[in-house]
């Protein structure tokens, strides 16, 4: 295991990804920032577009990048990431080793979605899609509603910090069962002398 996290943060468009990412980017030394929207940025945009999934493959490039250049904190915004058949590509595809990753899905209650987006001055049809689909099996959720950004950061940092705890907790576990088979391997080898000793005499 190794102190490099990427933390990937994803969710409904409006929830407030961008923001928060922001905010934790900020808030940690020697830290990097993918925001997926970056990754294909194209004119006209259409979900139709059969080059659409290219981009995936600029984050897989961006995120390595980063994680290669020793950042210890790559942080890796984006609605697509909630997708499981399109998160595990882009994983698959990062070339760099040894480095732990946390993912973050961001919910909210249809109304609060409904005030960010009228705040975020989106003329377009509110959708709830995203919020009704199953969040990434390994992320942790966290419901945003009635919380300030430094909140959400917050409680995002403490569940960080405790997979660094439990980096932590890992190698003195393994400490221990090296020291264990040690011991055992040393008493294996008196018993295998003693044996020896007792049959000679």
């Amino acid at each position: 295991m190794s102190r490099q996290k990427l933390i990937i943060i994803s969710g409904s468009p409006c929830v407030g990804k961008t923001t928060v990412a922001n905010d934790l980017f900020e808030s940690y030394e020697n830290s990097a920032h993918c925001d997926g929207d970056w990754m294909w940025c194209v004119n006209p945009f259409s979900v139709q577009d059969p080059r659409l999934r290219n981009g995936d493959k600029n984050i897989s490039f961006v995120l390595s990048t980063y994680l290669n250049s020793n950042f210890d904190y790559v942080i890796f915004s984006s609605v697509v990431a909630m997708y499981e058949s399109i998160r595990k590509p882009i994983l698959k595809d990062i070339t760099a080793n040894n480095y732990t990753t946390v993912g973050f899905t961001l919910t909210c209650s249809e109304q609060t979605l409904i005030e960010r987006h009228k705040k975020r001055g989106d003329n377009n049809q509110v959708s709830f899609e995203w919020l009704k689909l199953e969040h990434y099996p390994s992320d942790y959720v966290i419901n945003t509603d009635n919380k300030t950004v430094k909140q959400i950061v917050s409680e995002m940092k403490s569940i960080i910090d405790q997979c660094k705890h439990n980096q932590k907790s890992f190698y003195f576990t393994m400490f221990l069962k090296c020291e264990l088979m040690e011991l055992q391997m040393c008493s294996n080898q008196s018993a295998i002398l003693s044996t020896l000793f007792l049959n000679e005499a």
